[in-house]
């Protein structure tokens, strides 16, 4: 929701064939701060650095900017976020975070502090009221207050409020006020580490990816606009890690180099709204480039036998997901009308080029919500 985008990579990395250096996200720093918060309520003593795991097993170690401890009630961390090399709207932003004990058999709560947004509409992965510390970066926090209390025999019942300096401000430069997040950022990542934000590299890395699969003699390859639409392609059709391609917002590069390099059959995987920007005939997915267009949505949804009244609530609908959400409701397959014409977008690009193509569409637990099938050149 602000803009970060995730990477393979761990701590100190390069990006193949970039040079740039990756960053943090806002869900990693808020679980460093944390964990070294938590720590020192149980303890007195804040560690710094502090090390964390992210979900792909980097352990990167976060100097801590902010340390406050409250007569053994509550204690507060802070860490600066650096995203690297990528013009992140956050980076150099300080993530705090405030841990206070709860009753024994409150769970974790997860509260929003100044800077953090809250959820007003739905259609959103949280439901509305709560703080806009999204699924991933909440099981990663519960994860090291789990590993911390068991170090320390404590319970782990606490709340958990993160913060971001200036957050609000920073948040009028994002989608968030538009999405019906308001006060502030949301606090984002699913594996904590920012891959920079190169066109012209990732385009030539999604190229070399085509050109690897080519070689190592792939008939079918997969371009994905992420990890979790990675996992369900493998999940689909069993496909190795030389076809995958990371083809991000970009899905034009693909399907202009598979063009001129073609392939026999071409799966394309990503999130509903994504490529309901493609049905629409946009190759470049970013939110800074191309919008979810509900209009579009609307129509396609008349088509596959939409009341005109529902109609009306999809085009009035705060996300792609609650126009989905609505239609699946009413029985009307808004997923693979997408899927089919994000597929026959594709292959008007194509041109003709000897290339099978099918689409898949997933939510953002990964369930397939929409598919096409597969159709070879016109």
């Amino acid at each position: 929701m602000s803009g970060e985008t995730e990477a393979k990579g761990g701590r100190g990395a390069q990006l193949k064939h970039t040079g740039l250096r990756p960053g943090w996200t806002t869900g990693a720093c808020a679980t460093a701060a944390t964990t070294a918060a938590y720590t020192a309520l149980l303890t007195g003593d804040f560690p710094d650095p502090v090390t964390i795991t992210l979900p792909k097993g980097q352990t990167p170690s976060f100097a801590l900017a902010v340390e406050s401890y409250e007569d053994g009630e509550s204690a507060t961390a802070g860490v600066v976020k650096d995203a690297g090399d990528d013009p992140d709207v956050t980076h150099g932003a300080l993530v705090r975070s405030t841990v206070r004990r709860l009753p024994p058999g409150s769970g974790v709560v997860f509260k929003a502090g100044p800077g953090v947004g809250t959820v007003t509409r739905p259609g959103l992965p949280l439901p509305v009221g709560e703080p806009a510390v999204n699924p991933v970066p909440r099981e990663l926090m519960r994860t090291h207050i789990a590993q911390v209390a068991a170090a320390h025999g404590a319970p782990g019942d606490v709340e958990v409020t993160i913060s971001i300096d200036h957050g609000e401000e920073i948040a009028r430069s994002t989608w968030n006020p538009r999405l019906g997040i308001l006060g502030g950022l949301s606090v984002l990542g699913t594996t904590g580490i920012v891959v920079p934000y190169s066109c012209s590299a990732w385009i030539d890395s999604i190229r070399r990816g085509v050109d690897v699969a080519r070689a190592a003699g792939r008939t079918h390859v997969a371009g994905c606009t992420g990890s979790t639409s990675e996992k369900t392609v493998v999940r689909e059709h069993d496909l190795p890690e030389d076809a995958l391609l990371d083809m991000g917002d970009f899905a034009g590069a693909v399907l202009k180099y598979i063009r001129r390099h073609p392939v026999d059959r071409l799966t394309i995987c990503g999130g509903f709204a994504k490529l309901s920007k493609l049905a629409a005939g946009h190759l470049d997915l970013h939110s800074g480039r191309s919008q979810v267009d509900k209009a579009f949505l609307a129509e396609l949804a008349r088509r596959g036998g939409a009341s005109k009244a529902l109609a009306q609530e999809v085009t009035e609908a705060n996300t792609g997901l609650a126009a989905l959400q609505l239609c699946t409701a009413a029985g009307v397959p808004l997923g693979d009308l997408v899927a089919n014409t994000a597929r026959d977008e594709a292959l008007a690009v194509l041109r003709g080029a000897p290339v099978a193509v099918d689409v898949i569409c997933i939510d953002r637990a990964g369930t397939v919500v929409g598919r096409s099938g597969t159709q070879g050149p016109r």
